[in-house]
């Protein structure tokens, strides 16, 4: 008696790595999660590889794995990859007691948080690509305008 087969619940170029119960705050680790969002994967590694805060490591090692998970388990090129969602949520959170003035005791709250990184296997448009298509409509878009100039209004 095994446990059922469930439908897989992302499409099949994507694939995705989760990261439970990081020792950062949910608003901390979604500053740099939201740096690399909407990146090919190589840029948002780079990223985050010259990255000043500390939980960028962290992150940077859940985008590696989400990569050789699509490279590995999905067989997707690597090369297409693109980060499509970066989901910060929150986790459990320990409290402590600092000792304040006068015998009182101040809260202090540490903040856990979950990471889930999702990469796509989507075609990356560069920014050659973006100047060469934007040329190609910019003619035809100022031909219909040219071809009115004549006709009364």
């Amino acid at each position: 008696m095994s446990k059922p087969n469930y439908p897989r619940v992302l499409a099949d170029t994507e694939a995705e790595a989760v990261l439970r119960n990081l020792r950062c705050s949910p608003r901390k680790l979604n500053v740099v999660a939201a740096s690399i969002r909407n990146k090919p994967a190589g840029k948002a590694i780079a990223d985050l590889a010259f990255s000043k805060r500390r939980i960028a490591k962290d992150v940077k090692k859940a985008l590696e794995s989400a990569i050789a998970n699509a490279e590995n388990n999905h067989q997707l090129d690597v090369d297409r990859l693109v980060v499509t969602t970066a989901d910060v949520g929150r986790s459990i959170v320990m409290r402590r007691f600092h000792a304040r003035g006068r015998g009182r005791a101040a809260r202090v709250e540490k903040w856990f948080s979950h990471l889930r990184i999702v990469v796509a296997e989507l075609d990356i448009e560069t920014k050659a690509d973006r100047r060469a298509r934007r040329a190609a409509a910019k003619p035809a878009a100022s031909a219909s305008p040219a071809a009115n100039e004549g006709v009364p209004a």
